[in-house]
C-alpha cells in the first residue's frame, strides 16, 4: 500500500451532523478498497478562501493522511466529484523518503 495525503473542502454552510457523516463515508470508502485511515491533521476547519467556488467564500478545510491502493484513490475521487457537499479535493501521492 502507499501512502497518500487527501485534502478536501465542505461547503461551509452544512449541519455538523452532514460534515460528521461525509467524513464516515469517506473513511468507509478508505477501508472498503483495502486502505488504512492514518489521521486528520488538525488546525484547519473553516477557513476563507482565496477566491469564490459557487458563491461560496468560505469552506470547511479537511486534511487526512491515509494508506491505500490505486483503487481506493479511484473511488474516493469519483464519489468525491459526485457528491454535491464537497466544493474541491486533491489527493496526492506521497514519495518515498
Amino acid at each position: 500500500m502507499r501512502d497518500y495525503e487527501m485534502m478536501y473542502i465542505i461547503k461551509p454552510d452544512l449541519a455538523d451532523e452532514a460534515v460528521a457523516e461525509i467524513k464516515e463515508k469517506l473513511h468507509k470508502i478508505i477501508e472498503d478498497f483495502g486502505g488504512e485511515f492514518e489521521n486528520e491533521v488538525p488546525g484547519w476547519g473553516k477557513k476563507r478562501m482565496a477566491y469564490r467556488i459557487e458563491d461560496y467564500s468560505e469552506g470547511i478545510y479537511v486534511l487526512w493522511n491515509f494508506k491505500g491502493k490505486p483503487e481506493t484513490v479511484t473511488e474516493l475521487d469519483r464519489v468525491i466529484k459526485i457528491s454535491d457537499s464537497l466544493l474541491r479535493h486533491i489527493i496526492i501521492r506521497k514519495d518515498e523518503k
